[in-house]
């Protein structure tokens, strides 16, 4: 039986592609923090947004665009809205 081939979206690759720039953008930030504590709490409160990208990146590259790639797009919204409602970056 031959692979089944993933979905590609254009418009959702540049949207992951964006989002890594985001995210690359506040590590940068975090890690510009000269405190060390308050360095640390920033990295813990963003693991939850690097996560959700790690996941999104993930899914995409090994089943494509479906379903479940809307709904871990809304979750890393909403969890990075929440972080820079949080956290001044």
């Amino acid at each position: 039986m031959p692979k089944k081939r993933r979905k590609l979206n254009k418009d959702f690759e540049k949207k992951i592609n964006s989002i890594k720039k985001n995210v690359e953008l506040v590590l940068a930030k975090i890690f510009d923090i000269d405190d060390e504590d308050i360095q640390k709490e920033y990295m813990s409160a963003f693991n939850g947004v690097v996560n959700l990208y790690d996941e999104l990146k993930e899914d995409y590259e090994k089943k494509g665009f479906n379903d479940n790639s809307e709904v871990i797009m809304r979750n890393y919204d909403k969890s990075f809205s929440l972080f820079e409602s949080e956290f001044e970056i």
